[in-house]
């Protein structure tokens, strides 16, 4: 799947939930900020480390696991 090597999971990040690019950025807190409807531009003005990539990434890592597929089975 496209964009999903910008999510890493790492123990000692974030309680080990799923990231972004290693930053303390999670994929929940993302799709939050998305449900609460801001905009890909709102994001990344609001917070410019972000780019459109990572929050496609975070989609595209939701949609893996409503799928019941593993990151290691999109690899």
């Amino acid at each position: 799947m496209q964009y999903l090597e910008r999510i890493t999971i790492d123990p000692e990040l974030c309680h080990g939930k799923p990231c972004v690019r290693g930053m303390r950025w999670s994929v929940e807190v993302i799709i939050d900020m998305l449900g609460a409807g801001m905009s890909f531009d709102e994001i990344v003005e609001d917070h410019p480390e972000l780019e459109q990539e990572d929050i496609l990434a975070c989609l595209n890592y939701a949609k893996l696991l409503v799928s019941g597929r593993s990151l290691r089975e999109a690899a």
